[in-house]
């Protein structure tokens, strides 16, 4: 029986979802790490994407 890491309810093994709080459970999870970084990644890509880009057209003043 698996158990949720958040709630720590025993859920039935054919179960996606923890039964009392809704979280997946870990035995479903692996891959959850790897989506977490790509993801984290992605946003850095933005962020360095929108920080150029308002360094370019954002004015500057003249002296």
């Amino acid at each position: 029986m698996p158990v949720c890491l958040y709630c720590q309810h025993a859920n039935p093994p054919q179960k996606v979802e923890c039964r009392q709080c809704g979280m997946p459970l870990p035995a479903l999870a692996e891959h959850a790490g790897e989506r977490r970084q790509r993801r984290f990644m992605w946003f850095c890509i933005g962020l360095t994407i929108f920080c150029v880009t308002m360094f370019f057209w954002l004015p500057r003043s003249i002296s």
